[in-house]
C-alpha cells in the first residue's frame, strides 16, 4: 500500500507544537501521508485546516483514525469513529479504551495500541 492510500484522521488534533498530535501532523506532512486533522480548536496544522469535531465531519476513503483522545472524551464520539469506517484505529499511549476497541473490531476495524509517533519514525506506520 502507498501513502496516499493511508489517508489518516488525527483526532484531537491540535495546533500547540507541545502536543502529541501536533508532532504526528508534522511527520504525515513530512512523509507526504494524507492527513485530516479533527479537533474541538480551530488553526491550521501543516497547511491542513482543523475540522470541528462538534460538527462530525464527513470524512471519506479513511484509511487509519489515529486517537489523541483520552478514554473518557471518547465516549460520545464513538459513533461517529464507527461511522467513518476505517480499517484501523491506533490507540496512542493515554488512548487505550477496552470498550472502543471492541467496538471497533465487531465493526471489523483493526485496532493497534502504539504510538504513532514510533510507527511513523520507524517505517512501520
Amino acid at each position: 500500500m502507498n501513502k496516499q492510500e493511508k489517508r489518516t484522521v488525527i483526532l484531537g488534533a491540535s495546533t500547540n507544537p507541545m502536543r502529541y498530535a501536533y508532532l504526528a501532523a508534522e511527520m504525515f506532512a513530512e512523509r507526504k501521508i494524507p492527513f485530516i486533522p479533527v479537533g474541538i480548536k480551530k488553526g491550521k496544522v501543516f497547511g491542513e485546516e482543523i475540522l470541528d469535531l462538534r460538527e462530525k465531519p464527513s470524512i471519506d476513503n479513511v484509511h487509519t483514525i489515529t486517537l489523541y483522545l483520552g478514554p473518557t472524551n471518547q465516549k460520545e464520539w464513538y459513533n461517529y469513529i464507527i461511522s467513518l469506517q476505517p480499517k484501523r484505529i491506533i490507540f496512542n499511549p493515554g488512548t487505550e479504551n477496552q470498550e472502543l476497541m471492541d467496538l471497533a473490531r465487531s465493526n471489523n476495524i483493526e485496532t493497534c495500541r502504539a504510538c504513532n509517533l514510533v510507527l511513523l519514525s520507524t517505517g512501520q506506520f
